[in-house]
């Protein structure tokens, strides 16, 4: 999405609090927030006898936030829109650890601590071995089925604990629970977003893919090298206590499975014969989901030329470019 796209819903949210009929908004001001109870499933605040819930899109956007520091995938998708989960499910796991970092702005997964201020707001800090934050959450503001919450990030690692970063969130209701809408301004919308970053790691995938069947293609001639025959299959060349023909301990799990890095990998022997020098054999790679994990289709020919093309996801072959 773009920045105009972001602006324009930014613009019809505020326009939509503006002129809610029914409205009950809380003043984000000193005063507790109405005590209410949570619809968060994550672990309960630390507040002692006497101190006030906090209420549900405040529960909600700390149980987000605890689960964002502790890089916990499951739980942080739990208070994602339907639409957002759905799309975050088919996310790489480093997009989906990237998505979390921007909610506590920190690198590494750390350890929340729950904590409620005497008014009943929650509070939170993410230490991790590299750093902490504390983010304090203030006054809810309700609208309808719209939660606007203001919160304070800090780095608690810097002396004096560091100026505070302001940044206003935006909750929704879905199906009775409290879903996280916007970081900051900017809307979430994953099923947007997926697609640039799809876009920003296929280029990657696609060198890593060409130097994955490179690392094949040497663990091949050197299994033929050793034992006088081609490998029947990309399995005999795995670890063992022993090396053996059946384990030849020469290439890493991800690439004896076929699988790597968004690209899946094939070997195929050439002719009924497999035995001696004149064994000849090919491999491939092709993205595992074409448009996102890549979109070149790699090949190796039996002469050792490597070659790649746009084959919409299909198996290259030996007249496609070459590459190096």
């Amino acid at each position: 999405m773009n920045k105009n796209g972001f602006l324009i819903l930014a613009a019809a949210l505020l326009a939509l609090l503006s002129r809610a009929p029914n409205a009950h908004g809380q003043e984000s001001g000193s005063r507790p927030d109405p005590p209410a109870p949570s619809t968060s499933s994550a672990a309960p605040s630390t507040a002692s006898a006497g101190v006030p819930v906090p209420d549900a899109p405040s529960a909600a956007l700390r149980d987000l936030l605890a689960a964002a520091c502790a890089h916990d995938e499951s739980s942080f998708e739990k208070f994602l829109t339907s639409r957002n989960a759905e799309a975050y499910s088919r996310l790489a796991p480093t997009a989906r650890t990237e998505l979390m970092k921007r909610f506590v702005l920190l690198d590494g997964a750390g350890k929340p601590t729950l904590s409620v201020n005497p008014s009943g707001r929650p509070g939170i800090r993410c230490t991790t071995p590299d750093g902490a934050a504390d983010i304090q959450l203030g006054g809810t503001e309700v609208r309808e089925n719209i939660a606007l919450l203001p919160l304070d990030i800090r780095d608690a690692s810097e002396l004096g604990a560091g100026s505070p970063h302001h940044i206003l969130m935006g909750m929704v209701r879905e199906n009775s629970s409290w879903k996280v809408l916007s970081l900051g301004m900017l809307f979430l919308d994953l099923p947007s977003l997926e697609v640039e970053w799809d876009q920003a790691a296929s280029g990657n995938n696609e060198r890593v893919a060409l130097a994955d069947l490179k690392t094949i293609a040497t663990a091949v001639e050197t299994y033929r090298k050793t034992y006088s025959r081609l490998p029947e299959s990309l399995s005999k060349l795995g670890h063992a206590s022993k090396p053996s023909p059946d384990a030849a301990g020469l290439l890493e799990a991800d690439l004896i499975s076929g699988r790597s890095d968004g690209y899946v990998f094939r070997m195929v022997i050439v002719g009924a014969n497999d035995v001696g020098a004149p064994a000849q054999y090919e491999l491939s790679a092709t993205p595992a989901t074409y448009g996102r994990t890549g979109k070149l289709s790699f090949f190796r020919d039996a002469k050792g030329k490597f070659h790649a093309a746009d084959h919409q996801g299909a198996v290259g072959h030996s007249l496609d470019p070459i590459v190096e």
